[in-house]
């Protein structure tokens, strides 16, 4: 079976292209914040879900921004060159560990401002966010990005010529890398939801969870994917990041299991 996009464009108004990166982008951003406010209303607090939605712009903003910065920063020789091409979202270049950093501190500073606990907007923004990343990746698929090494077996991704690394020019197959993680996100998705109806009643145990789980996924997509931005000693940046996330995950259990009442809910 042999997966190949039909180019980025979707269609055009009045000559002005209309990607499909925008329109996958849009529609996962909408899921994660309506699974967001279902999760708040069913598990924390119905009589005040309507504060996902008023904090979902902001969260949706400034995770966007962080999101192409740290693209940016390591991609930085490209754009070093080329610094209005940075504006230039509509053909792609969001990383997902941007936006998880953008959106922590966003979430630390918008707990204090609407005074609600922050662990329960990480826990239901985090299970928001698995599943918007697990639709997010098909953009790369009709950008013909973030795909893996060359592979030609049972399901095998075309890459056209202009899209593809110097040194595998003449090579047309590779793994859908892209398709590998949106799977797994959506699999994340899946365990999380089960076990929120479990942990509810111990905010922040869903979120280190996240982090643990799609550090691990990330760091075995990024094991056969070649167009890594920037490697530190032969290892990608993204892998790196990821081994932080699950170490965080791990602390953040930690702590949440220490303190007194939570010791005999994690039993």
């Amino acid at each position: 079976m042999i997966l190949a996009s039909p180019g980025d464009i979707a269609f055009k108004i009045l000559n002005f292209p209309v990607y499909y990166y925008g329109i996958i982008l849009a529609f996962a951003i909408l899921i994660g914040v309506f699974t967001a406010y279902k999760l708040f209303g069913k598990f924390y607090d119905k009589s005040r879900a309507e504060i996902i939605v008023d904090i979902s712009p902001y969260l949706i903003l400034y995770g966007i921004i962080g999101a192409r910065l740290y693209y940016c920063l390591v991609n930085f020789r490209y754009y070093f060159l080329h610094p209005l091409d940075i504006l230039n979202l509509r053909e792609g270049g969001l990383s997902v560990h941007g936006m998880i950093i953008a959106g922590f501190l966003t979430i630390i500073f918008l707990s204090k401002k609407y005074k609600i606990e922050s662990s329960k907007l990480f826990d239901v923004f985090f299970c928001g966010s698995v599943l918007a990343q697990s639709i997010g990746r098909w953009g790369n698929f009709f950008n013909s990005e973030a795909f893996g090494i060359p592979y030609d077996g049972f399901l095998k991704l075309y890459i056209p010529i202009e899209s593809r690394p110097i040194e595998f020019i003449n090579v047309k197959y590779f793994h859908p890398a892209f398709l590998y993680e949106s799977i797994l996100d959506f699999l994340i998705f899946v365990i999380l939801f089960l076990l929120f109806k479990k942990y509810s009643k111990t905010p922040g145990v869903i979120s280190g969870l996240y982090l643990i789980l799609y550090g691990a996924v990330r760091i075995l997509t990024e094991q056969i994917r070649i167009d890594s931005a920037l490697n530190i000693l032969g290892i990608p940046v993204a892998q790196i990041f990821s081994v932080l996330m699950i170490i965080c995950g791990i602390i953040w259990l930690c702590n949440i299991k220490k303190t007194p009442q939570n010791k005999e809910m994690l039993k």
